[in-house]
């Protein structure tokens, strides 16, 4: 079970749905509730594939271009501290996605797939923490685990986006804006965690 919680609340932190609200909302404000919720559903199913083929197919890829997984951890520790300092930055840049693109995204039939799926929910800094959740030591029930730990995160985003409406209303912008601080002090700590086991097996080796 730990291994579980662990890749629910370090794949959650670096999700972090919270941060897709404002474009869910802003591109589903036309949409009818049952539209919303089959938008949201689609692109939680689309985000939990994502996690899924980089957690099994992201070491071959690696192996391929001879890159070490202990090099990626660090590159996508660097990620996350980036990431976590924008969202830790009074006036920082949250979006994940450009103005050009969410106008463009406005004029689309399904934005399931993106930018929600990819890369609001499913950005590198989740798909390289995905990648390095891949050992050849993990046995089969800790695969298993994982992959129940990325339906967990899938799950919990999915009520999430069908609660934003009332939730951006509840916490107002001074919640949104602790809450992204939260958020992104706990991406910093998981960064600094990739980037220190990461040099120092490197160094062991």
């Amino acid at each position: 079970m730990e291994i579980l919680l662990a890749t629910f609340t370090t794949l959650f932190s670096v999700v972090n749905p919270f941060s897709a609200m404002p474009v869910f909302l802003t591109l589903t404000e036309s949409d009818s509730p049952v539209a919303r919720q089959q938008t949201g559903l689609r692109a939680c199913i689309y985000m939990f594939f994502v996690l899924s083929v980089s957690f099994f197919a992201g070491q071959y890829v690696l192996n391929f271009f001879g890159i070490n997984i202990h090099h990626l951890r660090i590159a996508g520790g660097i990620l996350l501290m980036r990431s976590a300092f924008d969202l830790l930055t009074p006036g920082g840049n949250r979006d994940r996605v450009s103005p050009a693109a969410l106008e463009e995204s406005m004029q689309k039939d399904d934005i399931s797939f993106t930018p929600l799926a990819m890369p609001m929910l499913s950005g590198p800094g989740s798909i390289a923490v995905c990648i390095g959740l891949f050992t050849k030591h993990l046995s089969y029930p800790d695969i298993s685990l994982i992959v129940f730990g990325f339906v967990l995160v899938a799950l919990a985003s999915y009520l999430i986006l069908m609660s934003s409406l009332r939730l951006t209303r509840f916490l107002g912008r001074p919640g949104m804006s602790a809450l992204a601080r939260i958020m992104g002090f706990i991406t910093l700590a998981i960064g600094v965690n990739f980037m220190a086991s990461a040099i120092k097996a490197l160094f062991q080796e």
